[in-house]
């Protein structure tokens, strides 16, 4: 579901005008959004948290997502959080990593997120525990999808992860656009890509999945700027691609944190920009438990009212 940015490249029309989504907009409209937590570890941290989330809400998200840790590690501490904020009236959508589960497991969490009112729920293959072999009943996030939807019918909107720039573990782009496609046959209703930093990414993402017929909404992962060692530190994890010329000014600032700030917001704020030309239907905010980066990208966007 992505196109063009104005700067030249794809041709963004006919994709989108192709592309189902349940969260359509015109350039009249605002573009919805949504927001990411990881579940804190400390009662601090959920205090910190809690504080974090009102700010956030009068950005009036569609919903919240909480992340869950490698082989299911912060199960308790991700069904809390989901449960704090369908307390506050915000719809929330538990993140669900399969990798070394078994199906009674699985199907124990599903029956227990549905009995808290969840709708929402973010598929994932996952990762195990460092020290941790491979094991359990599912091998892949489409395995995941397939197996909710046949244990649970529509009850779930899936969300599953999609990759522009290519998962770092497939064994070539081809291979990867077939595993995303696989998820969306299993039941994905829809997905969230990993963060980048290249809107052609994205929008050739969505050429190549719409030459497959995928019609499921594709929402652009949104990850802020404001320190660099933590930037590549993540990129290095999870395969995203910083542009050199992103890296190098990030380099030149050192220790300059307001400067890093300040170039990131610039930098973040005009990809949303190019995002939303051509045609996202929403955008996905890493909010890292932070709010005032999201604050100040959506206050830039016009998205704060």
């Amino acid at each position: 579901m992505l196109y063009l940015c104005p700067q030249g490249g794809l041709n963004p029309v006919p994709a989108m005008q192709a592309r189902e989504t349940e969260m359509t907009m015109s350039t009249n409209q605002r573009i919805p959004l949504s927001l990411e937590f990881f579940p804190p570890k400390t009662p601090e941290g959920a205090e910190k948290l809690r504080t974090v989330r009102q700010q956030l809400y009068g950005l009036k998200p569609e919903f919240c997502s909480v992340t869950f840790g490698a082989g299911g590690s912060t199960q308790e501490g991700t069904f809390n959080t989901v449960r704090d904020i369908l307390s506050e009236g915000v719809s929330a959508a538990s993140h669900f990593s399969c990798v070394g589960a078994t199906k009674s497991t699985v199907r124990e969490q599903l029956a227990t997120l549905k009995a808290m009112g969840v709708k929402r729920l973010v598929a994932l293959r996952g990762d195990l525990p460092s020290g941790y072999g491979a094991g359990g009943e599912f091998h892949y996030a489409s395995d995941l999808v397939a197996f909710i939807r046949a244990e649970t019918g529509d009850d779930f909107h899936i969300e599953v992860a999609a990759y522009p720039e290519v998962h770092p573990q497939a064994k070539s782009p081809a291979s990867d656009l077939q595993a995303f496609a696989t998820k969306v046959k299993a039941g994905a209703n829809s997905a969230i890509t990993q963060y980048f930093y290249n809107s052609d990414a994205y929008f050739r993402f969505l050429e190549e999945v719409d030459a497959l017929g995928i019609t499921v909404p594709v929402v652009p992962g949104i990850m802020p700027i404001t320190s660099s060692t933590q930037l590549m530190r993540f990129s290095d994890a999870c395969g995203a691609e910083i542009p050199r010329w992103i890296r190098l000014r990030l380099q030149s600032y050192g220790d300059e944190v307001a400067s890093i700030k300040a170039f990131g917001l610039e930098v973040v704020t005009d990809l949303c920009e190019q995002l939303r030309a051509g045609g996202a239907p929403a955008l996905h905010f890493y909010t890292m438990n932070q709010s005032a980066p999201t604050l100040a990208l959506c206050k830039n966007l016009g998205l704060d009212a």
